[in-house]
C-alpha cells in the first residue's frame, strides 16, 4: 500500500510564465538554496502562446524549513521572471464541497475514494436541491444541506452556496451530476475551483434522457467529460475525457449503466489531478501533468 506525502516535509510548486531562458535553472537553484530534493518534475513549453508551465514535487531535508520560508524565497524568483505560482504542502487535503441532484453514482464514488484514501480530499458539506442522498451523507458523517432551487429562488440558493463556500473555507466545488445551470455570476466567483461532469460524446442529444436518444440513433461510443465550470455551458477547459464502446445488443438501461461508470471514473480522475495541482488552465485549454 502506498503512503501519502510526509506532512511538513513535502511540497508542490506549480508555475506559469512567459517563456525565457534560465527558468528551470532558476527553479532548481531556489530548491538547492532551500534544501530541496526533487521527487517529480514536469514541464511544458507552449510555443504557440510562448508560455511555460512547470510542476515540481519536492521534499526538504532541513527540518527547520517551513512553507512560509519557501514562499518567501520563491517570491523573489517569481518577481524576476514574472511567474504566476502556487506552493503548498503536498499532504494538505483539498476542502471539497460536493453538489448533487438525483443521480448519486458520482457522489458515492467520490465519498468512497475519500474514505479509502484514494483521494486527498476532505468533504465538509454536501449540497443538493433534493433530499435523496441525505441518508448517504449521514452514513459518512458529512453535513447535508438541502437547498431547493426554483426559477424564483435561484439567486437565494446560489447566495446560500457561496455562504457555505466562504464559511467552510472550500477549495473546490464538484458538481457530481448536479442538474442545475449555475448563473454567470456564480461561475465567475468559482472560476478555476469548480469541476463539472457531463455526458459528452452525446452532444446532439439534449434533454434529460440522452442515453435513450443515443440508443435510438445507434451510437457506438458513449463517454463523459470533466471540465472547469465557466459561464459557457459545458464548454469550460477540459480536464479529462473517456469513452466506452457499445453495440446493437445493449439497450438504453445498459447504456445508462455504462455511461454512469465512465462518468464516475472521469470525474474521480479530474478531482485527483486537480487536488494534486496537476491541472493548469491555459486559455480555453488545460495542461495536465499526469
Amino acid at each position: 500500500m502506498s503512503h501519502g506525502p510526509t506532512a511538513g516535509r513535502e511540497f508542490v510548486l506549480t508555475l506559469s510564465c512567459p517563456d525565457r531562458s534560465g527558468l528551470v535553472h532558476a527553479v532548481t537553484g531556489f530548491l538547492v538554496r532551500h534544501s530541496g530534493n526533487i521527487q517529480e518534475s514536469q514541464q511544458f513549453d507552449d510555443r504557440l502562446l510562448d508560455r511555460f508551465f512547470m510542476r515540481v514535487h519536492f521534499d526538504v531535508s532541513d527540518p527547520g524549513m517551513t512553507l512560509e520560508d519557501l514562499k518567501s524565497g520563491f517570491a523573489q524568483v517569481a518577481e524576476a521572471y514574472r511567474i504566476s505560482w502556487q506552493l503548498y504542502e503536498a499532504s494538505t487535503p483539498t476542502r471539497t464541497l460536493i453538489m448533487v441532484s438525483k443521480f448519486g453514482h458520482c457522489l458515492n464514488d467520490l465519498l468512497f475514494r475519500c474514505r479509502t484514501g484514494a483521494l486527498n480530499i476532505e468533504v465538509p458539506a454536501i449540497v443538493s436541491n433534493h433530499r435523496d442522498f441525505e441518508p448517504l451523507a449521514e452514513s459518512y458523517g458529512i453535513p447535508f444541506h438541502h437547498v431547493p432551487v426554483t426559477r424564483e429562488t435561484k439567486p437565494e440558493a446560489e447566495a446560500r452556496l457561496m455562504e457555505l463556500v466562504d464559511e467552510l473555507d472550500i477549495d473546490l466545488v464538484v458538481l457530481a451530476r448536479y442538474m442545475q445551470i449555475l448563473s454567470n455570476d456564480l461561475c465567475k466567483q468559482l472560476e478555476g475551483r469548480a469541476i463539472n461532469i457531463h455526458h459528452s460524446f452525446l452532444p446532439s442529444f439534449k434533454g434529460a434522457r440522452p442515453y435513450v436518444q443515443a440508443y435510438e440513433r445507434g451510437v457506438k461510443l458513449v463517454g463523459a467529460t470533466a471540465h472547469y465550470v465557466t459561464p459557457d455551458l459545458d464548454e469550460g477547459p477540459i480536464i479529462e475525457q473517456d469513452v466506452i464502446r457499445v453495440n446493437h445488443s445493449q439497450g438504453p438501461d445498459s447504456m445508462v449503466a455504462l455511461g454512469r461508470d465512465v462518468e464516475a471514473q472521469v470525474l474521480a480522475r479530474a478531482v485527483e489531478w486537480h487536488t494534486q495541482s496537476r491541472v493548469m488552465v491555459n486559455g480555453n485549454r488545460t495542461v495536465v501533468f499526469r
